[in-house]
């Protein structure tokens, strides 16, 4: 697995993506470290008087964004504008997410969004997706969809919890697998395989959904859009 860039270039590029945030706009609010850089961003604008509501896309970035002042609704009671979400591996304009287990929230907050941008530093940039795919499951499905995973050329792992027994449990009541897939030449094929597979509630690929990529380095910021 890749290690996590530097904490400033996760900054810059969370904080110059919170920069294209207007006022009156709704805002998806990502969940992981460099997406917590956006939020944060973005409090200290609602501090400074800009008038914003933010769509969370898990517990993690609610109590974020409720930390710092930004006012929230569920995504039933309003339609996002920009969505700003980090990645655990970008090629392109295709991702893979669900490194904290909200890929499901967080893939229906982003896709639902007139712009979705990702933050990313640069140890995230690849040039073919290869990091595991994180497959959330129902519990009853977990042997079955498991199975049926390692028939498509993956090896899963049930993700465990760190500092209790057992496994990580979503913010909907699910598990995870890790599926180790290798270099994945056809993400759009492979998205479109774990989404067909019965017991899956949604998997970590994010095909063709950016609109813009941030990239934050020690130096500055360098947008692709894909």
């Amino acid at each position: 697995m890749k290690q996590g860039g530097s904490d400033a270039a996760k900054r810059a590029a969370g904080e110059a993506a919170a920069e294209t945030v207007e006022d009156g706009m709704v805002v998806g609010l990502g969940t992981g470290s460099t997406a917590a850089h956006a939020i944060r961003a973005i409090g200290r604008q609602v501090d400074a008087g800009l008038d914003v509501v933010g769509v969370p896309t898990s517990f993690q970035s609610r109590e974020l964004a409720r930390e710092h002042g930004i006012p929230l609704a569920d995504l039933d009671e309003a339609s996002v504008d920009v969505a700003i979400d980090g990645a655990d591996e970008v090629a392109g304009g295709d991702l893979v997410k669900g490194g904290g287990a909200a890929h499901a929230r967080e893939k229906i907050v982003d896709a639902s969004a007139d712009r979705f941008l990702v933050v990313a530093d640069p140890t995230k940039v690849a040039e073919t997706l290869s990091y595991p795919v994180p497959v959330e499951v129902l519990p009853a499905a977990r042997s079955t969809v498991a199975e049926r995973i390692e028939s498509l050329g993956g090896d899963p792992d049930l993700r465990q919890a760190e500092r209790k027994d057992g496994p990580v449990v979503t913010d909907n009541g699910n598990l995870v697998l890790d599926c180790e897939f290798g270099a994945i030449a056809d993400p759009e094929r492979l998205a479109a395989s774990l989404s067909a597979v019965p017991g899956v509630v949604e998997h970590g690929l994010f095909i063709g959904l950016a609109d813009a990529v941030y990239v934050g380095s020690e130096d500055g910021v360098t947008i692709q859009e894909p």
